[in-house]
């Protein structure tokens, strides 16, 4: 059985602007006020894990025992077939200190070039974790394909270059609140809520 939430605070356990609101607008129902790690000048721990649930669990932790209060965190990205999941647990790291997504969406295609298979997933883990050292993790995911060149002015990161399975609109096109009820993060965002809310 997994724990219940019951405190009135929470840490979104990011610096990401795009994620921040996101997280935020998928947590509004339920009253909870919320923080980010740079609203409380948190730093950022440095990405070590292997997998998106072990970078997401290490941030979660890391908040957690920081702030003295529950921390969400979440580590997402886009896995790409033709590049064998790249760039996956990378994804923010292809665009940079700069975070410059443009630059990492053009060294996908590049990378994918000719090739026929244009298969990719976004996941996305989501940690919760609380002072006392309990955690919970969930990981989504969605399915689509990379489509070049880019469209759309929504979304964030890799969103103009993913169109999602059985769509004709890139995550970049479809409209934010549309794109919250199908992402990689809602299907993540409703294990945690059936587990730890409802």
């Amino acid at each position: 059985m997994a724990r219940r939430f019951t405190e009135k605070k929470l840490v979104i356990a990011s610096h990401n602007k795009g994620k921040i609101k996101e997280i935020g607008d998928l947590l509004a129902p339920f009253g909870i006020e919320v923080f980010s790690a740079g609203d409380l000048d948190l730093p950022e721990p440095e990405e070590t894990e292997k997998t998106f649930i072990g970078n997401a669990q290490l941030k979660s932790t890391a908040a957690a025992t920081a702030a003295n209060l529950p921390a969400l965190a979440d580590d997402s990205g886009l896995a790409v077939s033709a590049l064998d999941g790249a760039p996956g647990i990378y994804s923010a790291r292809w665009a940079g200190p700069d975070k410059d997504f443009d630059m990492a969406m053009e060294k996908v295609q590049n990378g994918i070039g000719s090739h026929p298979d244009r298969r990719a997933s976004f996941i996305c883990a989501l940690s919760l974790a609380w002072p006392d050292g309990h955690v919970e993790n969930f990981e989504g995911r969605l399915e689509g394909d990379i489509v070049w060149p880019k469209r759309g002015r929504h979304g964030f990161g890799y969103d103009p270059i993913f169109q999602p399975k059985g769509c004709d609109q890139t995550f970049g096109e479809i409209e934010p609140a549309i794109k919250h009820e199908m992402s990689h993060r809602a299907d993540a965002f409703a294990q945690l809520v059936a587990a730890c809310f409802k």
